[in-house]
């Protein structure tokens, strides 16, 4: 391979080869590797060329580096094992040749999103294709930028998997919410998950574009926000600062009697406790008399004290003496066990409940209706 092959004089060899000016070597190292890339290179040639660029890829100067990454960045010319090593090198390096160079392999670009550094895993991800499989690690594995990266990626193939993955790391994150709510493709599971966590304007995007019913991304909501407190609530019991959670709770106004209820439904009952407490403005210690020894006539009392739905009242009735038999019966209570045990109680007060009121409930209390229950809604009907 000579020099007039490549279209480079012997003045640009010298400046390649001794000059200690590193922007003359940058210039030169450019030149050369515009003359690789348009000539129609013989096997030989590009063996010999290849030897060029592991050479220049060694220059002390990241000037030259870079020239040279710059140039071939999109090319199959540089050896594999020489853009393996340029990716550790400085960002001005790295990342324009992990972001286009098709050197890499899967098993390359989760190896490099694996490495850990942020810049690069927003780089792989921000690839112009991207594998399912790659999708899925930097899903997994990478920090939340690299995760936007991939949200915002349409030409990366994410699957609904990962999309799940990304949501259950980052759920937090409104960036990553809106990024992903804005894909050209969304599974429904997925749409439904964005809209319990989007901000209104990308809940209403995801209503107009996906079709979702307005009625029903305000129920998912809804619904999420109380499971997600009731998770915190749990939390909060064990670590015994349930009071100031709940003033928590009534200060942001998510102090309600759908959440009370599925507290109740839990067997929570200090919340409701203390959740009355706060929402009549009496001391817990007389919420509890009130609730618990103050006759058939203390709980309807503090109840509407409180200002809650007067519809409800039998529900939270039912729950509050649900709870004090299995607490007689020294019975474990289990969560699970305990929704099923107030399921049987309404039905056995069916004349007090509505159709609509039973809806209701079951969304509340996450049942699915039994053959028993869709009985007795025919019968309320």
């Amino acid at each position: 391979m000579n020099s007039g092959s490549l279209a480079l004089s012997d003045s640009d060899l010298k400046l390649l080869i001794r000059s200690e000016v590193e922007e003359e070597r940058a210039t030169a190292t450019h030149k050369l590797c515009r003359s690789m890339l348009k000539l129609e290179l013989s096997e030989e040639e590009r063996a010999a060329a290849r030897k060029i660029i592991t050479f220049l890829s060694r220059d002390v100067a990241e000037l030259v580096r870079r020239a040279l990454v710059i140039t071939l960045r999109s090319s199959d010319l540089m050896p594999h094992d020489v853009a393996m090593r340029l990716v550790g090198d400085v960002e001005t390096i790295a990342i324009p040749l992990i972001s286009q160079s098709p050197l890499f392999s899967d098993e390359d670009l989760m190896a490099i999103v694996r490495a850990g550094r942020t810049h690069v895993q927003v780089a792989v991800a921000s690839r112009p294709a991207l594998s399912r499989d790659v999708a899925e690690v930097i899903a997994s594995e990478a920090v939340v930028e690299a995760v936007r990266a991939l949200s915002a990626n349409d030409n990366a193939d994410v699957s609904e998997r990962a999309m799940g993955i990304a949501i259950d790391r980052f759920g937090h994150d409104a960036e990553t919410i809106n990024l992903l709510a804005h894909r050209n493709i969304l599974p429904p599971s997925i749409v439904d998950r964005l809209v319990v966590l989007a901000t209104e304007q990308v809940k209403h995007h995801l209503v107009q574009r996906h079709q979702v019913p307005l009625n029903t991304a305000v129920r998912l909501s809804d619904f999420a926000r109380e499971r997600a407190t009731l998770d915190l609530i749990d939390e909060s019991i064990r670590a015994e600062n349930l009071p100031e959670f709940v003033r928590g709770l009534y200060a942001r106004k998510a102090l309600n009697a759908s959440l009370l209820l599925r507290a109740v439904a839990r067997g929570q009952m200090a919340l409701f406790e203390h959740g009355l407490s706060i929402l009549a403005q009496v001391p817990h210690h007389r919420a509890w008399l009130m609730i618990h020894d103050a006759g058939p006539l203390g709980l309807r009392a503090i109840y509407d004290r409180a200002g809650l739905p007067p519809r409800l009242f039998a529900a939270f009735r039912s729950g509050v003496d649900t709870w004090r038999a299995i607490q007689a019966e020294g019975a474990n209570l289990d969560a699970e066990a305990f929704r099923q045990r107030m399921l049987e109680r309404f039905m056995t007060q069916m004349h007090t409940i509505g159709r609509a009121d039973l809806d209701y409930l079951m969304e509340r209390l996450d049942m699915v209706p039994s053959a028993d229950t869709v009985a007795l809604k025919a019968r309320v009907a």
